[in-house]
């Protein structure tokens, strides 16, 4: 059902996906106000790996991840790591989440993401018309392992990628001809899938741009304001900051990431999220890297960042999203990467960083209204939120401008 369009919207949260809202509601002719608790790309949108890459946005509960799981959930040097002392509402996420690591449950969850992965690189394609610094790079991103057989996980999941619908195009590649495309790749790597149609970005650099344009269009932005309540009025949605600030609109937008549960769980929204963090570090490089590269053994993802600079990132740790930076999980993947990669000074390694990703515990985002009315949720992507950013904006400005559900968002109801 149509409805008049809001003149003016509160997006909380000025990361990828709410940046994105807010732009996508600009375009609509909506004035908009930003609310963060710390500024613009300071959460998990600054030190990712940056891929924009849909053909691997899949839903993370899957039968592989929890036996892999279960295998090396309390090792301190694992990719996938939960720390010995857990806490009620961790244990509980987990429980739920292994709950949803079913074949079935996948392919369910896969058939709902092809939708928004075939307009992912054309939303993109939308700001990058906005101005400087919103391009994104077409590249492949290869997959580089020991010997074919480590390969076999992945290939496989380009194979139910594929049987599901959502067309990726790899080519398999061995030693030689690998380390031809790729010279920083040590000798230790002997078989590569390049998987091909994908790019990639700074994601800080890029949120920041997209921030300031958000900002020369109009936007009003308050920073340093944590949102402690969201309520509805009879003719507004009112904002409620930790300082009792209130900031009234005829739409609240939540994008706000790994600490969505408190505000939205007297919303309706019961699927719980869970920060899943991820560490990354910049480290110089002797030649330029031509595009990102994906260790998956060990979990690592590599990214250049400038003719000679590489970005290094892994590990997914489920702990609370404001826990300090862990020095243990940087060296893990220091670890993981030395004999894989060549050419890198990994002396001078620099910006350590760790940003909370924010994962649901069945691998769907949550993307609609909330049962408060005029109240909207965009979050829990987990490793996707940079890939399907500017899609969840574009979806969620139109139902928020029109009233009318966009198909493509159904399967990502936040109050299912």
């Amino acid at each position: 059902m149509s409805q008049p369009a809001p003149r003016h919207v509160v997006v909380v949260g000025a990361g990828m996906v709410g940046l994105s809202v807010a732009w996508f509601l600009q375009e609509a002719g909506v004035e908009v106000t930003v609310v963060d608790r710390e500024g613009i790309a300071a959460g998990s949108s600054w030190g990712n790996a940056g891929w924009v890459s849909p053909g691997l946005a899949i839903p993370l509960p899957e039968p592989s991840v929890l036996r892999y799981g279960l295998r090396n959930l309390l090792r301190a040097d694992s990719p996938l790591f939960v720390p010995p002392a857990l806490d009620l509402s961790v244990a509980s996420f987990l429980v739920k989440f292994a709950r949803h690591c079913t074949e079935q449950g996948w392919k369910k969850a896969m058939e709902a993401y092809i939708p928004l992965n075939n307009q992912a690189l054309e939303a993109f394609d939308l700001l990058a018309g906005a101005g400087a610094g919103l391009e994104s790079k077409a590249a492949p991103i290869m997959a580089a392992f020991r010997r074919r057989e480590e390969a076999s996980e992945l290939l496989g999941e380009l194979e139910m990628i594929n049987r599901a619908g959502q067309i990726v195009q790899s080519q398999e590649l061995g030693g030689a001809e690998l380390r031809k495309s790729l010279p920083g790749l040590s000798e230790a790597v002997d078989f590569g899938v390049r998987i091909d149609g994908q790019r990639y970005i700074d994601p800080g650099a890029f949120t920041a741009a997209l921030g300031a344009t958000v900002l020369r269009r109009g936007a009003i932005l308050i920073t340093n304001k944590i949102v402690e309540q969201v309520r509805r009025d009879a003719d507004a949605v009112v904002i409620r900051t930790d300082d009792g600030t209130e900031i009234r609109g005829d739409v609240g937008v939540l994008a706000v990431g790994a600490w969505m549960n408190s505000l939205a769980k007297p919303l309706g929204v019961k699927m719980p999220v869970q920060a899943g963090r991820g560490y990354s570090f910049l480290v110089p490089v002797s030649e330029t890297v031509a595009f990102p590269i994906y260790f998956p053994a060990v979990r690592v993802a590599c990214t250049p960042m400038g003719e000679r600079t590489l970005r290094v990132a892994g590990t997914m740790e489920f702990r609370a999203p404001d826990f300090r930076l862990d020095p243990a999980r940087v060296a893990a993947i220091v670890r993981s990467a030395v004999p894989l990669l060549e050419g890198v000074d990994w002396d001078s390694k620099r910006a350590d960083w760790v940003g909370p990703r924010p994962v649901t515990a069945d691998g769907m985002p949550l993307i609609g209204q909330s049962k408060m009315p005029g109240v909207y949720i965009a979050g829990g992507h987990g490793m996707w939120g940079i890939t399907l950013g500017p899609v969840t904006g574009k979806l969620l400005a139109r139902q928020i401008v029109t009233g009318e559900i966009p198909d493509e968002l159904r399967p990502f109801d936040p109050i299912r």
